[in-house]
């Protein structure tokens, strides 16, 4: 028996579903928050007014689960860190009970903001410009544990927000964000010496392109006994085994292509480290990786690169190739040299592995086993 249309009512009826449980699940979520706020505003209060410590928070948390068996996520921990939710965000809004009606007629900052019923005593009129209604979406749909790591390692309000708004709009996991914030992702965005101001005529890719990349990455999977000595293909190695990683570490938008792409000129093979394509700037990403210091010859080698990409390999609709040279060392003075004359947009970041002490630390501190000696 066929219906007409059936697989059209089929993805519809998907699509409902699937909207249905995620507004569910974030009505769930500020719900969570709004009453984790609430506790740790009781908490703070008591701390401050009847001096209540460790001990005190501890007996609660154990009386809690007495008076509701089974009660989960109010551990004496979980109770210190909706205080410091509490003493964080308290200090620039109120968060209450929004009216769901009051938002959805707050079209704007100006209207949200004179609403003293909602969430509108602000501290500062700096976060007036920052808090709208956008961001207390992306705000309620940020899990309590993301919260934590945040207000923990955020030093302005600014990078609380930054990280707020990637978490809501790139569906980061805890681990991700434990990543970048490792990473120091807030402080590295936008950092990366370029050519894009000469390179890119358009003002919204060239601002894309600059915040897609970062003048320094954390590649701490990398499992060589001595990265400094591993060669490129070493690296390259490590890197391609462990892709998923370097993608959390370069971002989300961008997807793996090849290692060792080959272009072929005039019946001679060239081959390109690694070639990515990013989403979010519709075009190629080829990385170049080098295991020391920046030089300006290397500059050369991957604008020919780029224009072979985008006379041969590039899409129709598909916007001009990026690369980025990644080494161990560079002189910014040297790279801005190096990209005076250059037509094609490249950076230069370098990559820093945790895997091994610096070599004029190595022999301060004992060995593994003389520590475990040591402990013992």
């Amino acid at each position: 028996m066929k219906i007409k249309d059936y697989a059209g009512t089929i993805k519809k009826l998907k699509t409902a579903i699937l909207e249905s449980r995620y507004k569910a699940a974030t009505l769930a979520n500020k719900e969570l928050l709004l009453l984790y706020y609430t506790v740790g505003n009781l908490i703070s209060e008591k701390t401050k007014q009847e001096k209540w410590g460790a001990k005190v928070i501890e007996q609660l948390s154990e009386d809690l689960q007495k008076e509701l068996p089974g009660l989960r996520g109010f551990s004496s921990t979980n109770l210190k860190n909706m205080r410091a939710f509490f003493d964080y965000w308290s200090a620039y809004f109120v968060i209450g009970q929004l009216a769901t009606d009051q938002l959805q007629k707050s079209k704007s900052k100006k209207a949200l903001l004179e609403n003293n019923d909602s969430i509108g005593q602000l501290a500062t009129d700096q976060l007036a410009k920052n808090i709208d209604v956008d961001f207390l979406k992306c705000f309620y749909s940020v899990g309590f544990t993301h919260h934590c790591l945040i207000i923990s390692h955020a030093k302005t309000l600014e990078e609380a927000c930054f990280y707020i708004q990637k978490i809501s709009t790139e569906f980061w996991s805890v681990t991700s964000l434990k990543h970048h914030l490792t990473n120091r992702l807030y402080k590295k965005k936008g950092k990366l010496p370029n050519n894009f101001s000469t390179t890119i005529a358009n003002n919204d890719l060239r601002a894309k392109a600059l915040q897609s990349f970062k003048d320094e990455y954390l590649l701490d999977f990398i499992n060589i006994e001595d990265p400094d000595e591993a060669d490129e293909k070493v690296i390259e190695s490590e890197i391609v085994r462990n892709i998923k990683k370097f993608i959390h570490s370069i971002g989300t938008d961008f997807a793996f292509i090849a290692n060792q792409y080959r272009i072929t000129v005039e019946e001679e093979e060239y081959f390109i480290d690694l070639l990515f394509f990013n989403r979010k700037l519709q075009c190629l990403i080829a990385f170049e990786l080098k295991k020391g210091k920046f030089k300006p010859e290397y500059v050369g080698k991957l604008n020919f690169y780029l224009s072979a990409l985008d006379e041969m390999v590039k899409q129709p609709h598909e916007q001009p190739s990026i690369g980025i040279i990644l080494c161990k060392e560079k002189n910014n003075k040297t790279v801005e040299f190096s990209f005076r004359d250059m037509t094609k947009p490249m950076g230069v970041a370098i990559y820093k592995t945790t895997s091994h002490l610096p070599r004029k630390y190595k022999n301060l501190l004992p060995d593994t086993e003389t520590l475990k000696k040591l402990m013992d």
